[in-house]
């Protein structure tokens, strides 16, 4: 029987997981269908400017994505929404629903009585949880774009197969095989033969991204700065989470640098693609060493992580 989502999703333990939604009925989220000769790879932009929204809204980072043809992987960090203001915590949830009439009265600056006051203090504490609660943030990434494709579509009913998996990742090495595992889900998918090719993934808006940007830094360069990367920047690109290096002004970050995700995710795309152009590295990534993983047990996790780890569940009711 699937699991209430408030048993899954226990912050105390890891503040990262790993999320999937899946189009019902083999309905086209994105991509070509060809019994019909109908594109829908428009709609991969449309998950790229949602996610790009909500990263702005919710305390909640993404580390990872990957939108394919039927479905879509995520990647996020739960935060903390703790230190927001009321009137911040009310203009955040105002830009994605309507709200009571009171609290957009107050919002308007009105005069209100103290009760009126108490009662807007109260429904912003309720907001201000939501804002990084991992169910709300799907809710409001999933929903719109159901009723948006339903439109277009011209039917109704169920866009995404049941409520959308999630899985805890608990240690680092956790995390990177399996944000590896979603940058690689075109290029083991046969979309794309590079990573710089994997349209509407993380690591190809990251590579697009200028160093400075990206925060990348090479710690075995004697504390001196990567080499940087072309300058022509990914566009509508969401927040992603940024990986450690030494001029980190975030408090959280992915604890790897960016150079050594990058060396591992490629060394690893060019494993399970031995005919992939380029030249296969001879030696193994320092990082796999730095996380006392052997190569076997790194591959088995970043080329097979859904099945390992992805937990079936339901989603408790956030309505």
């Amino acid at each position: 029987m699937p699991r209430p989502r408030k048993l899954l999703v226990r912050r105390e333990e890891t503040r990262f997981y790993h999320c999937v939604s899946r189009c019902v009925r083999r309905a086209f989220l994105c991509g070509q269908d060809h019994a019909s000769g109908r594109s829908y790879e428009h709609r991969r932009q449309w998950v790229v400017d949602r996610l790009e929204v909500l990263a702005t809204l919710f305390e909640i980072d993404i580390c990872a994505y990957a939108i394919m043809s039927n479905h879509y992987h995520l990647v996020v960090r739960l935060g903390d929404s703790g230190h927001l203001s009321d009137d911040e915590v009310i203009k955040r949830w105002l830009h994605l629903f309507q709200g009571p009439l009171l609290v957009r009265h107050y919002q308007a600056g009105e005069p209100l009585t103290q009760a009126e006051l108490v009662s807007v203090r109260d429904i912003a504490s309720v907001w201000r949880k939501r804002l990084s609660d991992l169910s709300w943030f799907m809710k409001c990434l999933n929903e719109p774009l159901a009723r948006r494709a339903n439109q277009e579509d011209k039917c109704s009913g169920h866009f995404w197969e049941s409520r959308f998996k999630s899985q805890a990742l608990r240690s680092t090495p956790a995390l990177l095989a399996c944000m590896a595992y979603v940058d690689l889900n075109p290029i083991r998918a046969g979309m794309a033969k590079s990573l710089e090719a994997s349209d509407y993934t993380s690591i190809q808006a990251r590579i697009k991204k200028p160093l400075s940007q990206i925060g990348d830094f090479d710690e075995s360069a004697s504390g001196r700065h990567a080499e940087p990367a072309p300058t022509h920047a990914a566009t509508n690109t969401p927040g992603l989470l940024e990986f450690k290096h030494a001029y980190t002004r975030e408090k959280h970050h992915i604890h790897c640098s960016f150079r050594d995700y990058l060396a591992l995710v490629d060394w690893t795309g060019r494993r399970i693609m031995p005919n992939k152009r380029g030249r296969i590295a001879p030696a193994t990534p320092s990082a796999l060493e730095r996380l006392g993983l052997r190569n076997s047990h790194w591959m088995q996790m970043s080329t097979d992580f859904e099945a390992q780890y992805v937990q079936r569940s339901t989603c408790v009711n956030t309505s």
